[in-house]
């Protein structure tokens, strides 16, 4: 897929982030669900992605450490579920529940990474759901 073509514009005119690594990790995260389906914890979600991305050549750290600093002193520790090729955080749930708050979530860590793009995949009974989460700041 070229990154130049018009589709992978938004609205704004900005360009869609890491279109092609993002279309990549979806379509890992639907054929998780379509092999193991509903009912998981999250750790077999992650353990079947993990697998799926190996297999698919896509290079990733699994529960990546990230503290938190002011002044060298650690305030808080962060462990992103996912960070694949160094660029875009995947954060894993199961279920509908405190939907808002992963979001949030989400965001904070890519401020605090630097990164661009975050994507939640939310395992729940009516399918996977996926949120593409841009981070602007």
């Amino acid at each position: 897929m070229d990154d130049e073509h018009p589709n992978n514009e938004r609205r704004t005119g900005q360009k869609l982030i890491y279109p092609e690594l993002s279309y990549k990790v979806v379509g890992l995260i639907y054929k998780v669900n379509d092999e193991i389906g509903f009912g998981q914890s999250e750790k077999v979600y992650c353990d079947a992605l993990s697998k799926l991305l190996e297999k698919n050549g896509v290079s990733f750290k699994r529960e990546l450490y990230c503290p938190i600093k002011l002044d060298g002193e650690v305030l808080s520790k962060r462990y992103f579920d996912f960070v694949i090729e160094g660029k875009l955080i995947l954060e894993v749930k199961v279920g509908d529940y405190k939907y808002k708050e992963a979001c949030s979530q989400l965001f904070q860590y890519l401020k605090v990474s630097k990164m661009e793009l975050g994507i939640i995949a939310r395992f729940t009974k009516n399918g996977v759901k996926i949120k593409r989460i841009p981070c602007f700041y």
